[in-house]
């Protein structure tokens, strides 16, 4: 399973820098049948000491990693929903993503001019979100013109239809995103969702920072203050990076890399892991784990997941065929040492198809 997230910002905020930092963490796309390999799509390893560490305990010949893919979107200008700019081709490839990453500047640099002349993180995500908004407001409208005919019939399904999309309209109009809407989960959720609403999409907000310049974070100003309190009341979740630094050091490896990182006085971390992990997350996904001498691997799944479900991220038959399966968590296992004394510790327990899978497990399944 991959679900991809969307990268998208204004001009010179960072977002193609962060796009070459996180490729920098790229995977090979063989091992994952289901990527596309496309030079805007960057199949990212999820960072998750547990693999490296069940890779050691099993002496395994092959490690592979939980990825999620990010896909470098085209740029965003003020007016992308009526078209201006790259407005068409913006839109039509953020529907095609999961979430979105909203790339926003938080650092001052003369040398590279702002789109709307100084730097304001607030105004930057209000030209992104108010794009976001009159897309979907174009395609709300337009799908209340089409059901109305049934409505004026009486058609249960039009009028229950109409009543959850209106009430969008209405957060739309006022200019608030469609996911602030709540939702009846049977009558009303299950008519906004097939209309795949652009601002119905999870958001992370990456905050880019500059190494050695004049960041807002670090001046303690009151527009970093007013980004956090906007962040915290849309109940998003926020990700401080400095994208230039991964790119300044790509070349190096190893001690030399940590060498030219501290004579740059840039932070050990960059930011770009955590950016990572907390998308996978906003995803909605877990990671359990099968491991052996062929073999390490991570595999992702939804949260809650019941077994027979986590087999599929496997092979498909595994839901119909499955039997049990043997499960272990990745720390039990690591404590005993090998598998035959977590066996003789009773550690490792016997699960059915109602089990749900939990982050970490080690599974092995029985078909």
């Amino acid at each position: 399973m991959s679900l991809s997230i969307g990268i998208v910002g204004l001009p010179n905020v960072g977002k193609s820098t962060l796009f070459n930092a996180l490729t920098e963490k790229s995977v090979p796309a063989e091992n994952y049948p289901f990527c596309t390999i496309d030079p805007s799509v960057g199949i990212v390893a999820v960072p998750d000491a547990r693999i490296e560490k069940l890779d050691a305990f099993s002496h395994s010949k092959k490690k592979i990693p939980a990825v999620i893919e990010f896909v470098d979107i085209a740029g965003l200008v003020k007016g992308a929903a009526e078209g201006q700019g790259l407005g068409n081709q913006f839109l039509s490839h953020i529907r095609e993503t999961d979430a979105i990453a909203e790339v926003v500047r938080i650092f001052e640099d003369d040398n590279i001019i702002h789109v709307s002349g100084g730097i304001n993180p607030l105004d930057d995500i209000g030209v992104i979100n108010l794009e976001l908004v009159l897309a979907d407001m174009q395609t709300v409208t337009k799908r209340l013109a089409n059901i109305e005919r049934d409505v004026k019939r009486g058609m249960k399904e039009a009028i229950e239809e109409k009543t959850a999309l209106e009430k969008v309209a209405v957060a739309l109009e006022a200019g608030k995103l469609a996911s602030s809407v709540p939702l009846d989960e049977k009558k009303e959720l299950p008519y906004v969702k097939a209309m795949h609403l652009i601002s119905r999409k999870p958001i992370l907000y990456v905050l880019n920072k500059r190494s050695g310049g004049k960041n807002l974070d670090e001046i303690k100003d009151k527009r970093w203050d007013e980004l956090l309190a906007f962040v915290k009341e849309s109940g998003a979740e926020y990700v401080v990076v400095d994208a230039k630094i991964e790119g300044e050091l790509k070349e190096f490896q190893g001690e030399e890399r940590e060498m030219f990182r501290s004579e740059m006085n840039a932070p050990k971390d960059d930011g770009i892991n955590d950016l990572i992990r907390k998308s996978y997350d906003l995803l909605g996904l877990m990671t359990y784990f099968t491991t052996g001498e062929d073999e390490t691997r991570a595999w992702t799944i939804k949260k809650n997941s019941t077994a027979p479900e986590a087999g599929m991220a496997i092979h498909t038959d595994f839901k119909d065929k499955f039997i049990r399966a043997e499960v272990i968590h990745t720390d039990k296992l690591l404590e005993s040492g090998s598998y035959a004394n977590a066996r003789e510790k009773g550690l490792v327990r016997t699960e059915g198809k109602e089990y749900v899978v939990q982050d970490g497990d080690v599974i092995e399944f029985r078909i």
